[in-house]
């Protein structure tokens, strides 16, 4: 389930250092887990990891995740499946940061490519036996920058990730921050992918959904499609 845009921002779109929220996606720790399929006991250590999301609103009791957090998730997510250690992955992310000029570094296309001599460097100064058994091994290191973790990302100019098309083999569904407070919505329609859904269930009809709401049959078709995935 994804928030309102009400229950996202309460009394107004800003954080409470002054800043706008517009654009950059709020989503809950549940809903966090539910569109990346990460355990939300990880999301939370996570984000226990990372004083600097601080500046972002509580939502149900917890710090709220941005986009770019969300695509980081699964980054952590990818590390900690593979044995590398909080304590580690902490250090790697304020190195990461340090180095690329960037508060996410994970969900930049550049940890693509810098992240092994940032984790080899962490190895040199903590001693980490299994980095160093990654890092030597670009099999290894590889493993953990699975393709997957790129798959439908688009990143801007300064290379950080801006929208994310979660569907393989789809463009039609996407996940924008500057588009319905981030939650996934088809493309070009812009229709809450879980609406269509629903309304698939509700009347058997993917045609009679694509007329009332004015979209592709084929888009209606993935959004349903994505949702099940979901759901699994």
């Amino acid at each position: 389930m994804v928030l309102s845009p009400k229950s996202h921002f309460r009394e107004s779109a800003t954080n409470p250092a002054g800043q706008s929220l517009l654009g950059v996606g709020i989503y809950t720790v549940p809903e966090a887990a539910r569109l990346t399929r990460v355990k939300p006991a990880r999301i939370r250590r996570w984000l226990s990891e990372d004083q600097a999301r601080t500046s972002l609103p509580v939502i149900e009791g917890s710090p709220a995740l941005s986009f770019r957090d969300l695509i980081e998730v699964r980054f952590v997510d990818s590390f900690r499946s593979h044995g590398v250690g909080w304590k580690v992955i902490r250090l790697a992310a304020e190195r990461a940061a340090e180095l690329l000029q960037d508060p996410h570094p994970f969900s930049t296309k550049r940890f693509r490519t810098d992240g092994s001599r940032i984790f080899a460097e962490i190895m040199a100064n903590t001693g980490e036996e299994l980095l160093l058994d990654l890092v030597q091994s670009q099999y290894g290191f590889t493993q953990i920058l699975s393709p997957y973790l790129y798959e439908g990302l688009e990143f801007s100019d300064s290379d950080g990730a801006i929208r994310w098309f979660p569907l393989a083999g789809s463009r039609r569904v996407v996940i924008d921050p500057t588009i319905a407070f981030g939650q996934p919505v088809v493309h070009p329609e812009a229709v809450p992918t879980g609406i269509l859904a629903k309304a698939v269930q509700v009347e058997g009809s993917v045609g009679r959904v694509a007329r009332w709401y004015m979209v592709d049959p084929q888009s209606v078709r993935d959004a349903v499609e994505y949702e099940e995935r979901l759901a699994a």
